[in-house]
């Protein structure tokens, strides 16, 4: 599996970020439990997108879409989805990450493009 380094990768990386910073960016810091989340999915996320932009490899994109999908339930699974600052910042990270993952991980398995130059 060879290719260029990923833009899917980069923009783990930066949901990575947003992700660590969003307890302070959206004011829930002091739902231990909703923060705690975030920054430790953020750490696996930020792990995993460089591993992909070392080196590419299947997966890392499975680990992303388990990640997208946790992040996804996880507010009803912590109890928070009360509290809209952590619910919002897990619940669209979540949907990002695992369209993305899913996306990569289709792109990986789709049958090549016949090209007019094949035809």
């Amino acid at each position: 599996m060879k290719r260029d380094i990923g833009f899917a990768d980069v923009i783990n990386l930066m949901l990575a970020v947003w992700l660590f910073l969003s307890p302070w960016l959206a004011g829930f810091t002091g739902v231990t439990v909703a923060a705690a989340t975030a920054w430790l999915t953020a750490i696996a996320i930020a792990i995993v997108a460089i591993a992909a932009l070392a080196r590419l490899a299947e997966w890392e994109e499975w680990i992303n879409l388990v990640l997208g999908i946790w992040l996804l339930v996880s507010p009803w699974v912590i109890g928070v989805a009360s509290i809209q600052g952590a619910m919002m910042s897990l619940l669209l990270t979540g949907i990002a990450l695992a369209a993305l993952a899913a996306l990569e991980i289709w792109m990986l398995h789709r049958p090549p493009r016949l090209t007019e130059s094949r035809r």
